[in-house]
């Protein structure tokens, strides 16, 4: 499995068969990201929440690929089936497998609306993902969210990912120190830190963190920089 971090809270993780997932597709307008929305081809993109920073491009990338399979919430599938793409609704605890990989969502402490519209509407729940690729190894994004004890009694007991993706931007979400005992609680193998640095009010030193977290191994990824596991 391949992971490449296009700042914020966007990834891309591929399969070792070559399926390629975006998450939380904030391109064009992320300023840690160099790319434009017409550089990522993915197979399958996933949404945590509404927010505009993390629901991003997903309706341009959709209409440059028609064979793209949007993951995400109910209520943001019905809004983008209204626009023509193709989205799949979950809930929390809920799954789909397309090819080789199995995609969950679950949950996560935060808001969810369509910020970017005139009228600001509710956008579901927000969540997070848990993806489960061949050999059973799994990867976490938390999405945006504060500490929350189904990190340590769902997430780190039940499911038990091998590496953990975190945000530790404060403000919006979790901090650097919270962010570590999270770590702590799922107890991964490696914990990738996220949300952070892409605008002034989420400014924060990764290596910060990265002391803080002494039970796995921290990864501090550069942006569009690969990781292979």
């Amino acid at each position: 499995m391949k992971l490449r971090w296009l700042g914020h809270s966007a990834f891309e993780l591929t399969s070792n068969n070559g399926l390629n997932i975006l998450i939380d597709p904030f391109i064009q307008a992320n300023p840690a990201c160099p790319l434009k929305s017409s550089d990522v081809n993915p197979d399958v993109v996933c949404i945590t929440h509404g927010h505009a920073d993390h629901f991003g491009d997903v309706v341009e990338i959709a209409r440059n690929n028609p064979n793209l399979v949007v993951i995400c919430n109910y209520e943001i599938s019905i809004y983008l089936q209204r626009k023509g793409v193709n989205a799949i609704g979950l809930n929390c605890g809920a799954f789909v497998k397309i090819e080789d990989v199995e995609i969950k969502m679950l949950k996560a402490e935060h808001s969810s609306t369509f910020d970017f519209e005139i009228d600001t509407k509710y956008a579901g729940n927000a969540g997070s993902f848990l993806f489960t690729f061949e050999n059973d190894f799994k990867v976490y994004h938390a999405g945006d969210t504060g500490l929350f004890s189904d990190m340590k009694f769902v997430i780190g007991e039940i499911y038990k990912p091998d590496i953990a993706i975190l945000p530790i931007g404060n403000i919006f979400t979790m901090d650097p120190k919270e962010a570590s005992i999270a770590a702590r609680w799922i107890d991964p193998e490696f914990v990738i830190p996220m949300h952070y640095n892409s605008f002034p009010s989420i400014a924060q030193d990764p290596e910060d963190f990265k002391k803080s977290v002494s039970n796995c191994k921290t990864l501090v990824p550069k942006v569009l920089e690969i990781l292979e596991f």
